[in-house]
């Protein structure tokens, strides 16, 4: 579904919040993580679009009470994410209703579990293109805009696999890893145009793509549902409790804001001290 559905009736807002007046797009931002972002920076003054999965009742739904609860102009954008023409085809879309992206965040991400010698093909491809492909195609799309504005914010959210390893998880590890890499150098780059490029590498976050994997890894370990909890998803975690959306979510609004115009190239751990080791 590659349609685009505003939210009703909503002028741009007028105040003063610091991302006033600045497009941003989010990936996979119609649940968890993703949709946190969305708030965060919406809160702060942004034009948002989302992106993600959703019956077109539901993202309607999701752009108008968006909208309405911050006063900004709300886009959904259903654009595939494993394709790099619709992925230009959204950014596009983007430029014609709103302007030129000023804020990337590249979210979306999907998860399988399973031992390298039995996981499958089909699911290592689907991984490596929706959680690192996707964000390449979107920072090619966005950034000739951004190198002539002279202004960019892109934010990739990695994963604190991004910067580990963990078994059973061959192709989210080396899809993070290499969404780490990307960041360098699109960092490096970029760095003379006024564009920052980061990566957050959140810990283990309560979310539907989390909870999706407790039972798989539970089935994996022979273990219960509570003791995949504490002593596989938490058992590195420091703090020994789960990353909050809006922890994520308030790191990725300071580096889109002034303040981190100087922080570029970083993978910064969000993790409760699991990267810490």
């Amino acid at each position: 579904m590659d349609n685009i559905m505003a939210s009703a009736g909503l002028a741009r807002a007028s105040g003063s919040r610091p991302l006033e007046g600045r497009v941003a797009v989010v990936t996979g931002s119609t649940s968890g993580i993703g949709l946190g972002i969305a708030r965060a920076l919406a809160a702060e003054g942004a034009m948002i679009v989302l992106n993600g999965i959703a019956e077109p009742i539901e993202a309607e739904n999701q752009c108008h009470v968006l909208g309405a609860s911050y006063e900004v102009p709300v886009l959904f954008d259903g654009a595939d994410m494993s394709n790099p023409a619709s992925i230009r085809d959204m950014v596009e879309r983007v430029g014609r209703s709103f302007g030129a992206v000023d804020i990337l965040v590249n979210n979306a991400g999907i998860q399988h579990v399973a031992p390298v010698d039995e996981f499958p093909e089909g699911k290592w491809d689907a991984i490596l293109a929706i959680n690192l492909s996707a964000a390449f195609h979107l920072t090619k799309a966005v950034l000739p805009e951004m190198k002539r504005r002279g202004f960019g914010r892109i934010v990739n959210v990695a994963s604190a696999h991004g910067l580990i390893g963990s078994p059973f998880k061959s192709a989210y590890v080396a899809a993070k890893h290499g969404i780490v890499g990307l960041t360098k150098v699109v960092a490096l780059e970029a760095a003379e145009f006024g564009i920052t490029c980061n990566a957050v590498c959140p810990g283990y976050v309560w979310t539907p793509l989390v909870e999706s994997q407790v039972d798989g890894q539970a089935k994996a370990h022979g273990i219960s549902r509570d003791e995949v909890i504490r002593k596989v998803f938490l058992a590195e975690q420091p703090t020994k409790r789960f990353v909050t959306i809006e922890e994520v979510a308030g790191t990725t609004v300071f580096l889109c804001g002034e303040a981190a115009s100087s922080i570029t190239g970083v993978a910064l751990p969000v993790d409760g001290g699991w990267t810490a080791h």
